[in-house]
């Protein structure tokens, strides 16, 4: 039988603690606003998709807050840097009995459900599902199992990390939907309707 789960990783929503590039240029509280918006707006995309939905914090777990307790299974990341911490959400996601996972960043306007649902169809055929960021990283991530040194050894962060990724992968059947845009500075709201405010 088939079990799918949705990882997301999120950050507590505290001023000065988010989108610290962002604030740089448009201030703490209103990078704060922005991130906000970004963790609604996920939050609103994996609620319509049909799997176990697990969300992970980075410091501690908030009972009340936007992430439906009904809805939502809530743990803390675990592990020094994010590598470590995705290898852990996935590991304990196989131990209890997925066989499909897919984890998704936090911070995409132009996220939506159906992108999550693809990467579990495309899991069908292939081991490894991909969404590419602008960046040079990635957005989503879909495994069956967790392929030899895919979390190490990585600079996260930087434009190098989906293709060191890919080098991990490359005997792999790999998938991949389409490229999106997180955001991180001031040049990734410039043309989001949403953020001109900011601006």
């Amino acid at each position: 039988m088939e079990k799918k789960l949705v990882l997301v990783f999120t950050r507590n929503p505290e001023l000065g603690k988010v989108k610290t590039r962002l604030a740089a240029t448009i201030g703490e509280k209103n990078a704060l606003e922005v991130y906000v918006y970004l963790l609604t707006h996920t939050k609103n995309c994996i609620s319509q998709v049909n799997a176990t939905k697990r969300v992970l914090y980075s410091e501690a777990i908030t009972l009340h807050d936007i992430w439906d307790n009904t809805t939502f299974e809530k743990d803390i990341q675990q592990g020094t840097d994010l590598g470590m911490r995705m290898q852990h959400a996935f590991e304990k996601g196989f131990e209890d009995g997925f066989n499909k996972i897919v984890i998704v960043g936090s911070d995409l306007p132009t996220l939506d459900s159906k992108d999550i649902e693809d990467a579990f169809l495309l899991l069908d055929t292939n081991e490894v599902v991909i969404g590419p960021a602008e960046d040079g990283g990635y957005y989503l991530l879909g495994l069956k199992s967790i392929p030899n040194g895919i979390f190490e050894n990585k600079n996260w962060g930087t434009n190098s990390v989906l293709a060191d990724t890919l080098t991990n992968l490359s005997h792999i059947q790999t998938a991949f939907i389409k490229m999106k845009n997180d955001i991180d500075t001031i040049e990734d709201i410039k043309n989001i309707p949403e953020f001109q405010k900011y601006l």
